[in-house]
């Protein structure tokens, strides 16, 4: 049975009245707004949008910086019905415009640092009515009614949330790509609410006297929850920071603003420990945060003992809204993702769709809980595979420990069969992490001249060394069985990643196309068998 509950509402307006008015909601590069101020310009916008003819259910898409106009943009489109589609600042106009019109948005909101993208967007998405873009100048878009973010805000402010359902549509997050083709995943007003009060509250225990700061933005699952659904639920305060993430900048706005939970991913802490700051920049952090990838053990052994406080790995995503897996303060389990949420279910499953009841025996991962999102938006034929019941295939495969941890070995598609012998690469990538010349290492599978799949690993390597492959080879060869060993390794100065840090590995599986293919050796069968 729905009941009346509008998530924009409860960030916002909840907040002011339990008290929390003049408390600093977000803090951004032009200064910070209370509680109050935020609830009065979300209601501002969503006036703005309202005068523009947006009705309930019809998506408003934004392709803006983490910045003010961007999280009370997402808030206002939910204030009064509408969906919120925030969409990745990479995208090229041509790729914005698939999503414009795949989702049939009829607004599209845009800053002006991404103008040129964004008007060509609208220029290709026949559906689309409206253009807002930041800054001074409206774009001319033909067949497009172009206006700034500031005659948005003329229009009279909308002082009453519309009547949503806990069951209405609020929210669509396009999946990262790490596959190349973005789906939209549909989320309800409830999903906000449900992943605030687990993950936010009983894993992160927000209080509002927290200061989160995210290198993921808030276009992705992982970073509308560090930015905006956490904090604002427990009353407590974002760092918006628009610009790229590079360490020396996120250690600055960690001290600036005495944040408490710092956000990022792998491919930001490897990077954070490499630049070696001091200890005491770091002083107010009373937990990391990662998810996007697994977090390699020596990443949080490191941030511990450089920088004084725990990395909470866990595994989340774009269809379950943030994290479901996650290690808890205080009880960290290095290299695992941690234990189920509080609130969430998970189950591994043999290919035959069997359980699996014990430790040890691997599994694709499966979840169930209230923020699963209700499908991909016109999406059936792989709706029906990912989404069965109450319960959603991750296409991850995971392992259960004694311990009750559960320990990522890669996706499904990504696990390599060598010499008849399952191969994970998060294993594989784990030993290459290890040697003092990696900062980073993604393995994937390329086929030999046999058209057999063998390892071949990308390393960056750390600030001014170099990796010599047949050292990493037979570094790798004596730390783990010798058929999981790389057969050839490729130096390459940056990862191909999506916003959020994961790898895009099919990139790279389509780069090692114009490499020669690893040597397809008589001993692999050998050595896998004994």
């Amino acid at each position: 049975m729905t009941e009346p509950f509008n998530a924009a509402s409860y960030l916002t307006e909840r907040r002011v009245s339990e008290g929390d008015g003049r408390r600093i909601a977000l803090r951004h590069p032009r200064g910070s707004h209370t509680y109050e101020q935020l609830t009065a310009e979300v209601q501002r916008v969503a006036g703005g949008l309202r005068a523009l003819g947006v009705r309930p259910e019809e998506r408003v898409m934004l392709c803006m910086t983490d910045d003010v106009e961007l999280a009370t943009g997402i808030l206002a489109a939910m204030y009064v019905g509408a969906v919120a589609v925030p969409t990745s600042t990479m995208l090229t106009g041509g790729e914005l415009a698939k999503l414009v019109v795949d989702s049939r948005a009829r607004v599209l909101l845009g800053s002006r640092e991404f103008a040129a993208s964004v008007t060509a967007a609208a220029a290709d998405a026949p559906d689309l009515g409206h253009l807002v873009l930041t800054g001074d100048t409206a774009p001319d878009v033909p067949g497009v009614r172009t206006l700034t973010w500031d005659q948005l805000r003329d229009a009279a402010p909308v002082e009453r949330a519309y009547d949503t359902w806990d069951e209405s549509p609020a929210l669509w997050l396009y999946t990262s790509g790490t596959t190349g083709t973005p789906k939209g995943a549909m989320h309800r007003h409830t999903d906000i609410r449900f992943v605030a009060e687990t993950y936010g509250a009983r894993v992160l225990g927000l209080r509002p006297d927290d200061v989160c700061l995210s290198a993921a933005k808030l276009f992705f699952a992982y970073g509308i929850g560090n930015s905006l659904f956490f904090p604002l639920a427990a009353g407590a305060s974002a760092v918006l920071e628009p610009s790229r993430p590079n360490p020396k900048l996120y250690t600055d706005r960690i001290a600036e603003h005495g944040v408490t939970l710092f956000f990022g991913g792998p491919s930001f802490w490897g990077p954070l420990m490499a630049a070696d700051f001091p200890r005491e920049a770091f002083a107010t952090v009373r937990n990391g945060i990662s998810a996007g990838e697994a977090l390699p053990a020596r990443m949080y052994h490191g941030v511990l003992e450089q920088y004084g406080f725990e990395i909470l790995d866990g595994i989340g995503s774009t269809e379950a809204l943030h994290i479901f897996i996650s290690n808890v303060a205080g009880k960290v389990v290095p290299g695992s993702s941690g234990f189920p949420v509080p609130g969430y279910r998970v189950e591994l499953r043999r290919p035959d769709g069997s359980v699996i009841d014990g430790p040890g025996e691997p599994g694709m991962l499966f979840v169930a809980g209230e923020s699963i999102c209700t499908g991909y938006w016109c999406r059936t034929a792989v709706n029906r595979a990912v989404f069965q019941g109450e319960w959603m295939r991750t296409g991850d495969q995971y392992v259960l420990g004694e311990d009750g941890s559960y320990t990522c070995l890669g996706r499904a598609d990504d696990v390599l069969k060598v010499g008849g012998i399952w191969v994970s690469p998060a294993e594989v990538e784990t030993r290459l992490l290890e040697h003092p010349d990696v900062a980073e290492a993604v393995v994937v599978g390329v086929p030999d001249d046999d058209g057999l799949d063998k390892p071949v690993a990308y390393i960056v390597p750390r600030p001014g060394r170099h990796v010599d492959e047949a050292d990493v080879i037979a570094f790798c060869r004596a730390g783990m069985a010798a058929f999981k060993r790389p057969r050839r390794v490729i130096e390459i100065d940056e990862l191909p990643k999506t916003g959020t840090g994961k790898i895009q590995r099919f990139r790279l599986r389509a780069l090692a196309a114009q490499v020669a293919p690893p040597p397809s050796l008589p001993t692999d069968v050998a050595e896998a068998q004994g």
